[in-house]
C-alpha cells in the first residue's frame, strides 16, 4: 500500500531527516575528537605518568646514542690511522711490576670527638698498616690525658678497620724509594711516641707530622679528627701523589 503524504507533510519529514542526521553526525564528531584528545593526552604524558597496561620500556636508539657517546668522549676510542701506529711494548710479568704505595690518611667516629689515624702499604696487597696515636687503656687514661700526660700506644685501635666508622679520608701515593722513607718514619715515630696528652700530643697532631714529613701542608691540630683530615686534603689541593725531596 503507498501512502501519499501533502506537500507539508513531505517538508516536515524532511526537516526531521536532516536534523536526525546532523544529530548522528555531531555524535560520531565527538567520539572522534574525545579520542584523539586521550590519545594526543597520553603521548604528552611522561612515561611515568601513563596508564598503559604494559610497562615502557626505553628506545634502543637512546643506548645506541649513549654508548656513541661514550666510546667518543673516551680518548682510546678514537680511531687512529695506521701511519700513526706505533708498536706497542711488550706488558711486564706480574711478578715484576710493582704496584704502587701509598699512605691514607683517615678519621673515624668515635664515644668523643673521634680519632684520626693512617693506613699505610701497597694497593696490590690486602695487608693494612695502621698508625696512630691513643691512649694506652680505657676511659680513665682518656680522662686524664686531658689534664696531664699518659702512655700511649700507636697500633691499631678498635674501629680503625672498620669502614662504617669513617668519616674522612685522603689517600697519597708514592713511588717504592719515597714509600720505604715514609715507612721507615712511622715507624720511628710510633717507637718514639710514649705519651698521650690531648692538647699538645694527640691523634692529629701525630698524623699531621707524618703528612709534614712527607712535605704536605697541614693544620692545626686542635681541630676535630674529621675537619682536620678534610682541612688536609683541601690544603693541598687534593694531591694524590708526592715526590720526597733528595736527601
Amino acid at each position: 500500500m503507498q501512502v501519499r503524504y501533502t506537500k507539508k507533510q513531505r517538508r516536515r519529514l524532511r526537516l526531521v531527516g536532516g536534523l536526525f542526521l546532523v544529530s548522528i553526525s555531531s555524535w560520531g564528531l565527538g567520539i572522534e575528537r574525545g579520542n584523539a584528545q586521550q590519545l594526543a593526552a597520553a603521548v604528552d604524558q611522561p612515561p611515568f605518568l601513563q596508564t598503559d597496561a604494559a610497562p615502557r620500556k626505553p628506545a634502543k636508539k637512546e643506548g645506541a646514542v649513549t654508548a656513541v657517546a661514550a666510546l667518543s668522549s673516551s680518548p682510546s676510542a678514537a680511531p687512529s690511522s695506521t701511519g700513526d701506529a706505533k708498536p706497542t711494548s711488550k706488558p711486564k710479568s706480574r711478578a715484576s711490576t710493582k704496584g704502587p704505595y701509598y699512605v691514607d690518611f683517615r678519621a673515624r667516629t668515635a664515644a668523643s670527638y673521634g680519632h684520626a689515624f693512617v693506613w699505610y702499604g701497597k694497593t696490590s696487597e690486602r695487608k693494612v698498616e695502621v698508625a696512630g696515636l691513643h691512649p694506652a687503656g680505657d676511659l680513665l687514661p682518656y680522662m686524664l690525658g686531658h689534664l696531664t700526660w699518659v702512655p700511649a700506644e700507636t697500633g691499631a685501635s678498635y674501629g680503625d678497620l672498620d669502614v662504617q666508622y669513617l668519616t674522612a679520608n685522603y689517600r697519597v701515593y708514592l713511588s717504592e724509594p719515597d714509600a720505604k722513607r715514609v715507612f721507615a718514619y712511622i715507624k720511628e715515630l710510633q717507637a718514639s711516641s710514649k705519651f698521650w696528652n690531648a692538647e699538645t700530643n694527640n691523634c692529629t697532631s701525630f698524623v699531621g707530622k707524618i703528612a709534614a714529613y712527607m712535605g704536605l701542608k697541614t693544620p692545626f691540630h686542635l681541630i676535630f679528627p674529621e675537619q682536620y683530615i678534610n682541612d688536609l686534603k683541601e690544603m693541598n689541593g687534593g694531591r694524590q701523589t708526592v715526590q720526597l725531596v733528595s736527601e
